[in-house]
């Protein structure tokens, strides 16, 4: 699956429908966060970077957010657009959310914010990729504080009428390697009792939210 991302990651932004199709499901996750100035923010999986600008937007230059991806190809174009944007509160972290010592992570926050543990964590689009979600699950839960909040984004086959596009969206979850029927928002939505849900694109992307206990 590295292999998979490692060749792509220089065109993945492009080829990947993120502008017609999937940051929409960026944008509602994050918005639903319901992010503060000054938070700790965990962007698990965060592959090229797509995430972070929306969440620096919210977080300000008083937050700081912490980009977990296990392919380097994938960091370094994510490296890039930090550098080209000249974000100084952005750290990047090259592991296996699935092997992941929590301590590794939260030692960041320690040093960069002054807290134990995250007041956020974020990831889309990455959860149904991993071989079994759970372990990622785990670390949020790990690393986040209580009270904190945490969202998933991700793909299931569209419904309705929108059932048409199905075969399209297999494809395109094929081309990435992603698990379609997954639905790792489900993990937030037994243990968050606040927790939103959007649905998006005839059913195709579920963006969840919801504060964790």
């Amino acid at each position: 699956m590295v292999k998979r991302y490692t060749a792509g990651a220089r065109l993945y932004d492009v080829l990947s429908g993120e502008h017609l199709v999937y940051r929409a499901g960026r944008v509602a996750g994050i918005d639903a966060l319901r992010l503060q100035r000054g938070d700790i923010v965990l962007d698990l999986g965060c592959g090229t970077g797509l995430n972070l600008p929306l969440l620096l937007e919210r977080v300000g230059t008083e937050g700081h957010v912490i980009g977990l991806d296990r392919s380097s190809s994938m960091l370094a174009v994510a490296s890039d657009r930090v550098r080209s944007h000249g974000w100084s509160n952005v750290s990047l972290l090259e592991a296996d959310a699935l092997l992941l010592n929590p301590a590794q992570i939260t030692s960041i926050a320690l040093r960069e914010g002054g807290r134990s543990r995250f007041d956020a964590a974020f990831s889309s689009y990455a959860m149904s990729v991993f071989d079994d979600w759970m372990p990622a699950w785990a670390l949020i839960r790990a690393v986040v504080r209580p009270g904190g909040r945490a969202g998933i984004v991700d793909m299931a086959l569209p419904t309705g009428a929108a059932a048409v596009f199905a075969p399209l969206a297999r494809l395109a979850c094929a081309a990435g390697g992603a698990d379609i029927t997954a639905r790792p928002w489900q993990a937030l939505e037994r243990e968050a009792a606040d927790a939103e849900h959007t649905v998006l694109r005839g059913g195709h992307i579920h963006a969840v939210t919801g504060t964790l206990p």
